[in-house]
Formats: C-alpha cells, structure tokens, sequence
C-alpha cells in the first residue's frame, strides 16, 4: 500500500488566474443544467428488450443538447459579456469533448479557456453504473479541465423527452490521477499493477497524439471504468434514487432486468406486483396515484412486448 503522500491530490486553478470566476460560473452552470436544459427529440414506447440499450442511440444526441444547453446559458456563466467571442465547441474523437474557446481566430487572446469530458449516463443501462472507459493521461488535463458526467431518462420511462439530473463533476487531472492511484494501490489484485504514461503530453491534445494511460495487466479490459474507482460511489447512490414517475431508478431498473428474457403476461404480471408491494413496505410517500402510474407503465410495456391483446 503507497504511503498517504502518495495520495492524489486536487489540482485547483491559480487564485490569479483571469479566468477564475469565469470557470466558478462554468462549474454553477453545469449543476443547474437540469433546470434550463432543452431538447426536441420525443421517443414512442420502447420495448423492454431496447431499454437498456438507450444510451447507445441517444447518448451522442444528449451531449450535444447539453452543449447547445450549456451555450443558452452564457447570463449564468458570462453576466458582464466578457466572453461574448466565446463558446462551448464539441470536438470529435479527441480530449477532452468539449472546449470553451474562442470562436473566431486572435493571436492576442487565449483560444482555448478550459475543457470539459462530457459522458451522458443513461439511468436505466443495465450496468446500473457508468460504464465510460476514461484513461487520458493526466499530463493531457489542464487544471482548469472538467469530467462531467450528465445523467439522463425518459420524462415518462419507457416514452416522452430525455431528462438530465444533476451532474457529477470533478476534475479532470484529478479524476486521472485518482483512477491511476486507484488501480495502483487501492484495489485487491495479484497482478502487474504498473502503469505506462505516453511522453511529451500536454492539455488540449491534437487528435493524433496518443494520450491514454496503459496498464501493464489488465485481462478483464476494466483499466479506465471510471465508475468502479469508488470516487463516485455517494454520487451514484444519490442518482440511482432519482424518481422516475415517481419510483425510484433503481427500482425500475431491477423491473425492468427482470423479464427482459421472459417475456409473457404472467412474467410481467409477477414482476409488477413484486415491484409494488415492494414499494409499499420500503418507499414513503407511494399513494395510489404513484401505483396507478406504475400500473398504466406497466401496461404500456406489456403492449410493446406481446402485443395489443397481451397474450
């Protein structure tokens, strides 16, 4: 076990730094996303075996809606409109996603004012958890860079327009070196715990530099889930209890995993009433309304699955 000096420590913008309270207003901005963010895109009922698998076709569209988002903001992040020249720009396949830079060419002022790791986490993936692989090399984050990671669901579970909850946020040079320690140090394995980091790297990357941390071991290809770091243990407890019509996500998401594979009337009936009575002995607050909702969900799935007559 590495000594506590070894322990990574949270690398925070210079106090005098001129972008400072730009980047406080940033990082406001991104905990209130859920309120102001926006999107047109409306899904019809998903079918139980899809559920799980929505991140992988709305997950691109959430993050850039965030970005679109977070750009509709600027009173929150730029009151003065000190930053009018600047904005938020996705960039494709490098690090990090997203930069707040300036969108018209100076040589007299900074191009590039921070960046942000921008990953959507679809409340309902079977893993239950996050399941992005971030392994930048810490040299590639600035101190001013963000991992960010936007929970999102369905208004009405299986239908309606995505939602976001409120994200988690950290550094990015931290989250890097946390991961790294985490691999090194704080896990139980047997195995070649080093780690080989690329040379010459610095913030804001060209898309061909390589940049990734590699491990020495890693049979179970697990070096980079961020989510089994730890770091964001209290977090994911917190998100997995958002309510979803009024139900917890978690407990969706065990109703869902449930009959995924079997997919009959009495299969659905069994589960649906496990869930309620469930929730009547361990959730305060479950009226008959909540129910009925849970109910009509239910029987919406239940359609998608085996069709109008329910057989």
């Amino acid at each position: 076990m590495a000594s506590s000096v070894d322990f990574p420590v949270r690398t925070l913008p210079d106090p005098n730094w001129e972008h400072l309270t730009l980047y406080t207003r940033v990082r406001e901005a991104i905990y209130v996303l859920p309120f102001y963010f926006k999107t047109e895109t409306v899904i019809a009922g998903v079918m139980a075996t899809d559920i799980f698998t929505l991140n992988a076709t709305l997950g691109a569209t959430i993050e850039e809606q965030v970005v679109s988002t977070l750009n509709a903001m600027r009173s929150i992040w730029d009151p003065e409109d000190r930053y009018k020249l600047y904005g938020f720009v996705r960039q494709a396949q490098t690090f990090p996603d997203v930069l707040l830079r300036r969108l018209t060419p100076s040589e007299a002022d900074e191009a590039i004012i921070l960046g942000i790791e921008l990953k959507g986490w679809y409340l309902l993936a079977k893993e239950g958890e996050p399941s992005f692989r971030f392994q930048v090399t810490p040299a590639a984050c600035s101190p001013h860079d963000l991992l960010v990671v936007v929970p999102w669901a369905l208004s009405s579970v299986i239908s309606g327009s995505p939602r976001v909850f409120t994200p988690f946020v950290e550094s990015a040079r931290y989250a890097a070196d946390y991961r790294n320690y985490h691999w090194q140090h704080l896990r139980e394995t047997t195995s070649d715990t080093r780690i080989a980091s690329p040379a010459g790297v610095a913030p804001y990357p060209r898309k061909a530099d390589k940049i990734a941390d590699k491990p020495a071991s890693d049979s179970g290809g697990n070096f980079g889930r961020f989510a089994r770091t730890g770091l964001m243990d209290e977090y994911l407890e917190a998100a997995r209890s958002q309510a979803l019509a009024g139900i917890q996500a978690k407990h969706w998401l065990s109703f869902f995993k449930a009959f995924q594979e079997q997919k009959t009337a009495d299969v659905i009936e069994a589960e649906l009433s496990r869930l309620i009575e469930h929730l009547s002995k361990t959730e305060t607050g479950i009226d008959a309304i909540t129910i009925q909702r849970v109910r009509n969900i239910a029987d919406e799935l239940r359609n998608l699955v085996l069709g109008d007559n329910g057989s």
